[in-house]
């Protein structure tokens, strides 16, 4: 066998597919032939400077042309005509083209949720049940306002919904080591779980409850039974059951409570519900001045508080509000700070 045809072998063995490493030793093959070429030619004006040498390579391959630099000799015409320039352009196209493909592939895999996200604190929301996850993602962004980061993640083959706004990973089952720690469930700071299927949302409350214990977590059902047997294994989660049938019947009964309950849930319009906690560094007082303080310094309504006994709605006048005891009112948006200050300068 003639050696042009092991060289010929040899070369489509090594460079058949064209990949980083034999593209770098493409180009390094390439730049060392072109200045045994040009100093065999004379041209000791391109070869006598490395940098000088280098700058002329990449200005040939990328066909800017200054014309500060070029070949004096008769055969060094010829080298860059018949090698330098053909050279230099084949390999700069294949250069510019796999870094367009690993930028593209790049931006691809953050499209679809193949890329692992670098974000801490952050609301995590499982499942998607197309429009409905979307008015929930968007009442979200509406309350965090940037302060948090929100990731959606999903087990169906789709892309990022709202790209630019959101993070977004797509992960083959919600009790996936790997595709979960991509999502970054043992640092978020709150985990929303809503998935058509009611046993699904049992087992990646569950699994997320384990990997995440100190998160907040919030879980969607149609079966209240599911919502108990979860309270039983995670006291800590806050299970949100279906309301849709309780919400048609008191509507029944009283006409426009449809109406008043989607005030109070819509961030985008209307009153809606928000909490606080009061301040550890208060001293005790009780819901009369703060009702007070509430409705005249920030025309908010107090409706209910947490003491650590769960949720009391309408709680007396005189009833005792201590440190950290968490209060919910009704207001036009959230109140960013409020004029604790004052408390004692409210009338009863």
């Amino acid at each position: 066998m003639s050696m042009w045809l092991l060289l010929r072998r040899w070369v489509l063995t090594q460079f058949g597919q064209l990949s980083g490493r034999n593209l770098l030793l493409s180009s390094v093959m390439y730049a060392a032939i072109s200045w045994f070429l040009l100093s065999l030619a004379g041209e000791h004006a391109l070869t006598h400077s490395l940098t000088d040498f280098i700058y002329y390579l990449f200005v040939t391959a990328s066909t800017v042309g200054y014309g500060d630099m070029s070949p004096t000799t008769d055969l060094g015409k010829w080298v860059v005509a018949l090698f330098v320039i053909p050279g230099g352009l084949g390999l700069f196209a294949i250069g510019v083209s796999r870094i367009a493909s690993l930028l593209i592939h790049y931006w691809k895999g953050g499209l679809m949720g193949k890329r692992s996200l670098k974000v801490n604190k952050h609301i995590l929301v499982l499942g998607w049940n197309e429009q409905r996850t979307l008015s929930l993602i968007n009442m979200l962004l509406h309350e965090e306002q940037g302060r948090r980061d929100i990731v959606l993640c999903v087990r169906p083959e789709m892309e990022n919904p709202l790209p630019g706004k959101i993070e977004f990973v797509r992960v083959i089952s919600f009790t996936d080591h790997a595709g979960m720690a991509r999502a970054g469930v043992a640092d978020a700071d709150c985990i929303i779980i809503d998935n058509p299927e009611d046993d699904v949302t049992l087992s990646a409350s569950l699994y997320c409850a384990n990997q995440n214990p100190e998160a907040h977590l919030l879980a969607y059902f149609n079966d209240e039974a599911l919502s108990d047997l979860l309270k039983q294994h995670c006291p800590n989660a806050e299970c949100i059951p279906s309301v849709s049938v309780e919400m048609l019947a008191k509507a029944a009964v009283d006409p426009g409570s449809s109406e008043l309950h989607h005030e109070l849930l819509s961030t985008n319009k209307g009153m809606t519900q928000y909490s606080v906690n009061f301040p550890s560094d208060k001293t005790e007082t009780t819901v009369a001045p703060l009702f007070s303080l509430f409705k005249k310094q920030h025309d908010a309504i107090l409706i209910a508080l947490d003491a650590g006994k769960g949720v009391e709605l309408n709680p007396p006048l005189d009833r005792a509000v201590t440190a950290n005891t968490k209060l919910f009112y009704i207001a036009d948006e959230r109140v960013d700070s409020f004029e604790w200050h004052k408390l004692g300068d409210q009338d009863v």
